[in-house]
């Protein structure tokens, strides 16, 4: 199974930014803690200071089924949260498609949603900023076809807002479920945190980087700037290119389950 995401057209981007104009109108949901506060509409957004949740149902066109996504706490740059799903194929969609990614979004994606100076993105690759991230996260015994891994949007400028494509992608799988896999091919495997990763390399219109953990995690302590590096020193990125988001979340193709994040945390700097 691989993982799949649309190339977004302009007219897509716009739609988006329609909607993103909407619920920003319409005021953004605040701190609901607890899943009793839990939001079920596609793209509903919860803002934990820096970051939001957003519920990134951006492949249920081809799904039955329904996914929610709430919040728990937050104290200075550290968060809980959580997302239950329920997707089943429908006749459109196959065991490979992607149904949602429901997840944190710090900076941009297809735009900014909270401050971007409080995000402390973007950031050149080649400044070596130390990126140290901290996510401690549960997992049902049967959770379906899914991931949980991070997403690194990258631009060749630092000004990126919703109408720009990003240039690269860089994925980060902590732990895969029920035979999902990448997209792309295998391009060769690296040492970084203390484990071991194999690296997919993919292209959807923009690259896609593809970090798989060797062995399942549900704790991870990292800095995401040695695999920027890492792709750097094997000449698949540059250094002149900036991180504009970073996203954590889980990626569902099938299944019923739910990730609940206990902590996570993102420091740049």
């Amino acid at each position: 199974m691989q993982h799949r995401r649309p190339r977004m057209s302009k007219p897509a981007k716009t739609l988006l930014a329609s909607a993103v104009a909407l619920t920003a109108a319409a005021g953004v949901t605040v701190a609901q803690a607890g899943e009793a506060g839990r939001k079920c509409t596609a793209f509903d957004t919860v803002t934990l200071g820096k970051y939001y949740v957003n519920n990134n149902l951006w492949g249920q066109d081809k799904a039955t089924g329904s996914q929610c996504v709430w919040d728990n706490s937050r104290s200075g740059s550290t968060i809980s949260w959580g997302t239950n799903y329920s997707w089943a194929n429908n006749s459109k969609g196959t065991d490979s498609d992607v149904k949602s990614y429901a997840s944190t979004v710090l900076g941009w994606h297809w735009g900014w949603k909270v401050d971007k100076a409080s995000t402390g993105l973007p950031i050149r690759v080649g400044d070596r900023k130390p990126v140290r991230t901290t996510w401690d996260f549960t997992l049902p015994s049967t959770p379906g076809t899914m991931n949980v891994s991070y997403d690194l949007w990258l631009h060749a400028k630092n000004t990126a807002d919703w109408q720009d494509q990003p240039t690269d992608e860089v994925m980060i799988w902590l732990n895969r479920q029920g035979g999902a896999g990448p997209l792309g091919t295998k391009y060769g495997s690296v040492s970084l945190g203390g484990t071991q990763w194999d690296i997919y390399q993919g292209n959807i219109g923009w690259n896609v980087y593809s970090f798989v953990r060797r062995t399942n995690t549900t704790r991870a302590t990292l800095d995401l700037d040695d695999f920027t590096q890492a792709l750097v020193r094997r000449k698949l990125l540059s250094n002149d290119k900036y991180v504009s988001g970073i996203e954590s979340g889980t990626e569902v193709f099938k299944g019923t389950g739910r990730l609940d994040t206990k902590s996570y945390s993102v420091d740049i700097g």
